[in-house]
């Protein structure tokens, strides 16, 4: 299965089905993972239960990227 198709199939998922899998995702590569990166994923996380609004939705993203490609810029030109 492509990496496409694995991202078609998990927005299909539930939220909480989506998170079931990040979270065996995150299981997986845990050893791996400096322990300063989780407690920086976690922190982030926390601020944006307490304060959603500080967020960047992904359709919001994925418009700005959209926007960068046609007009041929790089994630990094702003």
């Amino acid at each position: 299965m492509s990496t496409t198709e694995i991202l078609t199939q998990f927005r299909r998922l539930s939220v909480a089905e989506q998170r079931e899998v990040v979270m065996g995702i995150r299981e997986t590569f845990e050893d791996e993972l400096l322990v300063e990166l989780i407690a920086k994923w976690e922190a982030r996380a926390d601020r944006l239960r307490r304060q959603p609004e500080t967020g960047i939705s992904w359709d919001t993203i994925r418009a700005e990227r959209k926007s960068r490609r046609s007009e041929g810029r790089t994630c990094a030109e702003k």
